[in-house]
């Protein structure tokens, strides 16, 4: 069995407090290169899945076009959580995607299980769960290549599987905006806005 030792603790952790969720505006025109995004995904599909069931599915979003479509929805979509937060100040000002700006979108998907699978039998989600950490591995990786990653929220699901033709039998898990970027942030972009403050170990752990 692979031990490791303080010094690869001590890089792992700095990947860890040093990744970002990445905006447009650091975004900048510099093309990833194929050998690259195979590691930032090879790193993705080892992550670990219930039932060895391995559901995940990535999209690779090139296309002007399908991006200007993605955009757009977030754009109607964004107005309407302008609206839910009409009280702050703070939000108009908000950049929250780069779809347009980063070099690649990926659609990160949930294949539906044709029947049943080990371990998800009580929990129905774990598979979906298990897509979460793959966007997890993949963000932590990208960032170890110091690559950005954004993850776009404002979105409808069942929209962007239709623009990009995605049928029933997948479930639209994240839409990830990556690239290189101009700079990464010493502190996460909303802290650093007051958005909302950090959380410490002992505000989230309850022993029992």
């Amino acid at each position: 069995m692979k031990a490791f030792d303080v010094h690869a603790q001590t890089i792992l952790q700095s990947i860890l407090s040093s990744r970002r969720d990445v905006r447009g505006h650091h975004f900048i025109d510099r093309a990833i290169s194929d050998d690259v995004l195979k590691e930032i995904l090879e790193a993705a599909i080892s992550a670990p899945s219930v039932g060895f069931s391995q559901p995940w599915r990535f999209v690779i979003v090139k296309d002007i076009a399908k991006r200007e479509k993605i955009y757009n929805e977030f754009a109607r979509e964004n107005a309407k959580a302008k609206e839910i937060f009409r009280d702050s100040e703070l939000y108009p000002s908000l950049k929250l995607e780069g779809i347009k700006e980063s070099p690649l979108n990926i659609a990160v998907l949930y294949q539906k299980p044709a029947q049943a699978v080990l371990g998800q039998t009580t929990q129905k989600k774990m598979g979906e769960y298990s897509v979460v950490c793959a966007i997890q591995n993949l963000w932590l990786m990208a960032r170890a290549h110091n690559i950005g990653v954004g993850w776009v929220s404002i979105l409808r699901p069942k929209k962007v599987k239709k623009i990009l033709g995605i049928g029933d039998e997948y479930k639209l898990i994240g839409y990830l905006t990556m690239g290189y970027v101009s700079e990464f942030l010493d502190e996460p972009e909303l802290l650093k806005l007051g958005w909302e403050s950090k959380k410490s170990v002992d505000e989230v752990v309850q022993w029992v």
